[in-house]
């Protein structure tokens, strides 16, 4: 063994503890799929995160971050941008304000 025995300090990483989603989605819309990918995405990325899905109003994709609105596709008309929410996640892990999300992605159009 080399060196003084302690292990190589290295910056915390944010593990999504403490943080709180709640997903808010329309079924009957076909949004349980957008609302299952961007489960995983942000499993992935944050395993500790608690994220809960309920059962919303016609065209409804509302995103809560402990408590706070931070994404809703009835005002932005699209899904949100997976980086956004991720670093929404990352930013209420380290305890920093949050913003609203206010890009979107256009939902699927099927001519």
């Amino acid at each position: 063994m080399s060196g003084s025995g302690e292990p190589a300090a290295e910056a915390p990483a944010a593990t999504g503890a403490g943080v709180r989603i709640v997903v808010e989605y329309c079924k009957p819309c076909g949004f349980e799929s957008a609302y299952l990918e961007l489960e995983n995405a942000v499993k992935e990325e944050f395993p500790d995160v608690e994220i809960e899905s309920r059962l919303g109003g016609t065209g409804a994709f509302e995103i809560e971050i402990n408590g706070q609105l931070i994404f809703s596709k009835l005002e932005n008309g699209g899904f949100p941008y997976e980086k956004d929410l991720i670093e929404a996640i990352r930013r209420a892990g380290n305890g920093e304000p949050l913003e609203k999300i206010t890009k979107s992605r256009p939902p699927c159009v099927i001519l």
